[in-house]
């Protein structure tokens, strides 16, 4: 059904866009646009479940806007996410459906409600039964996992910081790298641990790996009771049991890895904040769900950024977009997205399997505020790439520090403001440089504090980071990125990308014990002699 719709270059609406963008998108001013409407930033404020988007300070206009929703509505959009949300196979390269919005439902309200709310029912009991301390012991939780299994609680947990149960401390372990598990492990025993091992087929060979080291741990340090101190997020039950661990907690084919923190794999999270605000994290998601759903193209928050991206990928040909959380607790934000987003996206042939002549996914990236403003900004504000920046605000802290809440929003809306304002060498010329050498003149030294300006950001407001605010702002995120794929006509739900080198790692782990460099590429042989120490 989703193949009958044509991709966005091959619509009538596409060779619109282009005479429009070259008339009126190119040279788009953000400062004459405000000069020439005071209301344009009521017209282009959004709102939608949990979130608040000003999207004033970008490079659209109504012209525009009307132009990416006719693209939209010609490539399908609506009938697509319809068909997703009603279950249909529309990752038709594995012949699966795409529910995570199902794992978010209430109670009868989407497909699979039954099994979903059985699993997710005994997952939260579960979680309870350990964030009783007294009873359980348990004092740390490990996650176990990579990717998809491990970046959804490992952003999350500290992102709800306020939320997670005081006596219980959680670590997160992904890395095959022996410098990621040993110092977690250096600071745990035995009978306060509890380990989750993350794997839908129990067989992921970091996952895996990290989870034999965390049981010869365990036991060489008198652990006595595997099955107590070890669960499992899979679906290999059979692999799990004889591993030794008889819990378990399954999930579904239809669930993507990058979309898995609303199943199981959510268990770290649960634990840490209990059932309750478990609940209202989903319940957070499945608004923004219906609001996606039911919302015109228009003034629908996640359709609409969507758009954006495409307008700003394929016409002004931005590479990349910088996350700037203004909260700490999001400090992994940045990191979750990119595997949202670019694993997704990022993908260079249609669902026909022919090669696309424009470019998908952007590079997604970025760091808290204001740790970023020390680092990266510098080439935000003043480099030769113009960055679209996304900066996320939260109104009301969980911490008693006003005076320092307060400089933190004065540093995000100062920054959103002066990508846009800029500085003339004019300006410059007025002011006085204290830092400047005396060797050069007035007129260099300007030329070197001039900020060209123009350059668009979004800023996002939240009234308070919470499970629910947290749950619709994940999901507006996914969302958004199903409709740029979905223009672009391509499968966002499989990664056949990560394969290859997985092959190769089974070929070249026996090599690197042996030697043996027969057949290989000149570098790669080259290498593993090195690594074994060959010309030291």
């Amino acid at each position: 059904m989703t193949t009958a719709y044509p991709r966005c270059d091959r619509t009538t609406v596409w060779a619109a866009l282009q005479g429009h963008f070259e008339a009126h998108g190119r040279d788009f001013d953000l400062r004459e646009a405000f000069g020439r409407d005071p209301g344009r930033f009521e017209a282009w404020s959004f709102e939608a479940p949990e979130v608040f988007a000003d999207l004033s300070r970008n490079l659209i206009d109504v012209a525009t806007l009307k132009l990416l929703v006719a693209l939209a509505e010609e490539c399908g959009l609506p009938e697509r996410r319809d068909a997703m949300l009603r279950g249909e196979p529309i990752n038709h390269t594995e012949g699966r459906a795409v529910l995570h919005t199902a794992l978010r439902a209430p109670p009868g309200a989407g497909p699979h409600s039954a099994e979903v709310h059985e699993v997710l029912d005994r997952m939260l009991e579960f979680a309870e039964r350990v964030r009783d301390v007294a009873s359980s012991g348990i004092r740390h939780v490990v996650n176990i996992g990579i990717g998809g299994s491990d970046l959804g609680p490992q952003m999350a947990v500290p992102a709800l910081d306020a939320f997670v149960h005081p006596q219980l401390q959680f670590h997160f372990v992904s890395n095959v790298d022996g410098h990621d598990i040993a110092p977690v492990l250096r600071r745990l025993t035995p009978e306060q641990t509890l380990f989750i091992v993350a794997s839908k087929t129990f067989t992921t060979q970091e996952t895996m790996a990290n989870a034999q080291v965390a049981r010869a741990w365990f036991l060489a340090h008198g652990g006595r009771d595997i099955d107590r101190h070890f669960v499992a997020t899979t679906t290999n039950v059979k692999a799990a049991a004889e591993f030794g661990i008889t819990t378990t907690f399954g999930f579904w084919d239809w669930v993507g890895g990058r979309y898995s923190l609303w199943s199981a794999i959510g268990l770290p999270l649960a634990i840490a904040i209990g059932a309750e605000h478990f609940r209202a994290l989903l319940a957070g998601a499945h608004a923004m769900d219906r609001h996606f759903a039911e919302a015109p193209l228009a003034r629908n928050l996640p359709a609409v950024l969507g758009l954006l991206d495409v307008w700003y990928r394929n016409f002004h040909r931005f590479t990349s977009r910088s996350v700037a959380p203004y909260h700490q607790g999001l400090k992994r934000l940045p990191a979750y997205l990119q595997q949202l987003e670019m694993e997704s996206n990022g993908k260079r042939v249609d669902l026909q399997g022919e090669p696309l002549p424009y470019a998908t996914s952007p590079v997604v990236w970025g760091e808290p505020g204001t740790n970023g403003q020390h680092a990266y900004f510098q080439m935000l504000h003043q480099g030769t790439d113009v960055i679209p920046v996304e900066f996320i605000l939260v109104r009301r802290p969980t911490h008693g520090h006003e005076d320092l809440h307060a400089k933190l929003l004065a540093n995000g809306l100062a920054q959103a403001q002066a990508l846009m304002r800029g500085k003339t060498t004019e300006e410059a010329m007025l002011e006085k440089a204290p830092t400047a050498s005396p060797a050069l003149d007035a007129a260099t030294v300007a030329r070197h504090r001039t900020f060209p300006g123009n350059r668009p950001s979004t800023t996002f407001v939240l009234d308070q980071l919470t499970p629910r605010s947290l749950g619709a702002l994940i999901a507006m995120y996914e969302h958004r990125v199903f409709t740029s794929g979905a223009l672009w006509g391509i499968n966002s739900f499989d990664q056949w990308g990560v394969e290859l080198g997985k092959a190769l790692c089974n070929d070249l782990l026996p090599r690197l014990a042996s030697g043996d460099t027969a057949g290989l590429d000149a570098s790669t042989a080259g290498l593993i002699g090195r690594l074994r120490g060959a010309g030291r």
